[in-house]
C-alpha cells in the first residue's frame, strides 16, 4: 500500500483511517491556492490540513512528518455543582471540534473517597492530556482523593468546586493544583423534607441560567480553552488559579448595556448568598419545620436570580448586542455581535 497520495486523489482518502498509514503531498495544493486566491502560503497550508487532519504530511524539502494534536481531556465528576453538567460540552457546543477528545467518568451523586478514586482510576484508562476534577466543596476527602490520583499519575489536573473550596487553596497551590472556584454555585437546600427529584432539577436549571447569562461559564470555557492550546502547541500548559467573584464574571459577560449589567450583578451576587441560607438550613438548623422554612427561601432566591440574569441578556437582545462566541472546528474561539452577521476570527475583527 503507497503512503504518498497524488494530487488527484486526496479528496478520495478516508478520513477516518489512522493518521500512520498514509502520507499526503499538499504543499503544491497551497502553491496553487496562493496563486490563484493572494492567500498567505501559511493559511493555506493549515486549511489543507485542517481538511485532513490527523494525516502525516510530507513537504517537499522538508521531509517531516505534521500532525494535527488532538487533545484528550478527561472530566471526573465527584457529586454535582450547579457548573458541572454542562462543562464539557461548554468546549464543543456544536459537537463540530477536531481538536479534542473528551471523556467524562462520573460517581454520580456518591462522594466518598472510595468512589473517588475508582472513577479517577477509570480515567487513567484513557490517559487525558489533562483533566478536571468537579466536586462541591473540594476540602472533603473524597474529592481530594480523586484528584490526588490523577496527579500521582502524572496528569495535570484543574479543580472546579464552590465556595466552600477556599479552604483548600492553600494545600491545592502546594501541591501543584489548577483550581476555578465558582462563588455563585451556591449549594442545594438538601433537606428531605422539601428537597425531592423535580425540585433538585428545577434549582440546577435555575443555577446554570445564572452562570451562564452572567459570565461565570464564559470563564470556565476560557480557562479550559488556554489549556488546550497550550498542550496543542506541546508547552506545560500553566494552570489557572481563579476565583469568580461577581466583578471578574461580569468582565466575562460582555454585556454593553449599564441595565443589563446591574441586573446580571445583582442575579450572580443573589446567587452567592444563597449558600449562605442552604448551609444554615442543612448544617446549623435542627428543628425540621424551621429549616425546611430557610431551604425553601433559598430555591426561591435562587429562582428570582435565575429570572433576573434572563432579563439581562433579554435587554442585550433589543439592541442587537448579544456577544456569542463560538468555537471554529480548530478551536478557534469566534465573536459576533449582531444576530445576522457570520462570526469572525481574531485576525478579522
Amino acid at each position: 500500500m503507497k503512503n504518498i497520495y497524488p494530487i488527484e486523489e486526496c479528496e478520495s482518502i478516508p478520513r477516518k483511517r489512522l493518521a500512520d498509514f498514509h502520507e499526503i503531498r499538499v504543499w503544491s495544493i497551497a502553491h496553487a491556492l496562493r496563486r490563484s486566491f493572494r492567500f498567505t502560503i501559511e493559511k493555506c497550508y493549515i486549511d489543507i490540513l485542517r481538511i485532513f487532519r490527523n494525516v502525516p504530511v510530507k513537504m517537499p524539502g522538508h521531509e517531516r512528518r505534521v500532525q494535527l494534536k488532538v487533545v484528550k481531556i478527561g472530566f471526573v465528576k465527584v457529586g454535582n455543582i450547579g457548573s458541572a453538567p454542562l462543562l464539557e460540552f461548554l468546549l464543543d457546543e456544536r459537537a463540530e471540534r477536531q481538536d479534542i477528545d473528551v471523556r467524562v467518568v462520573s460517581s454520580g451523586a456518591k462522594m466518598t473517597p472510595e468512589v473517588a478514586v475508582e472513577v479517577a482510576q477509570k480515567m487513567l484508562e484513557f490517559k487525558p492530556d489533562f483533566a478536571i476534577v468537579t466536586s462541591p466543596n473540594a476540602s472533603l476527602p473524597g474529592p481530594t482523593k480523586a484528584r490526588e490520583t490523577l496527579k500521582n499519575a502524572g496528569i495535570p489536573t484543574v479543580v472546579v468546586s464552590d465556595s466552600p473550596a477556599k479552604k483548600a487553596v492553600k494545600q491545592m497551590e502546594d501541591a501543584g493544583f489548577g483550581y476555578i472556584i465558582v462563588e455563585a454555585d451556591a449549594m442545594i437546600g438538601a433537606r428531605r423534607e422539601f428537597l425531592d427529584p423535580i425540585e433538585m432539577a428545577l434549582f440546577n436549571v435555575d443555577i446554570m441560567r445564572v452562570l451562564a447569562a452572567t459570565g461565570a461559564f464564559s470563564i470556565l470555557c476560557n480557562e479550559l480553552d488556554k489549556i488546550i492550546e497550550a498542550t496543542k502547541r506541546g508547552e506545560a500548559p500553566q494552570l489557572p488559579r481563579v476565583t469568580i467573584d461577581r466583578e471578574r464574571a461580569l468582565a466575562s459577560a460582555g454585556y454593553q448595556n449599564p441595565y443589563a449589567r446591574a441586573k446580571a450583578y445583582a442575579a450572580y451576587e443573589m446567587a452567592r448568598r444563597v449558600a449562605d441560607l442552604t448551609v444554615e438550613g442543612c448544617f446549623i438548623v435542627k428543628e425540621w419545620e424551621r429549616y425546611t422554612q430557610i431551604v425553601a427561601a433559598a430555591h426561591e432566591m435562587m429562582r428570582s436570580a435565575a429570572r433576573m440574569a434572563d432579563e439581562a441578556r433579554e435587554i442585550e437582545k433589543g439592541p442587537d448586542q448579544i456577544l456569542r462566541t463560538p468555537h471554529y472546528d480548530d478551536g478557534t474561539v469566534l465573536t459576533k455581535r449582531k444576530l445576522i452577521e457570520k462570526p469572525k476570527k481574531p485576525s478579522e475583527t
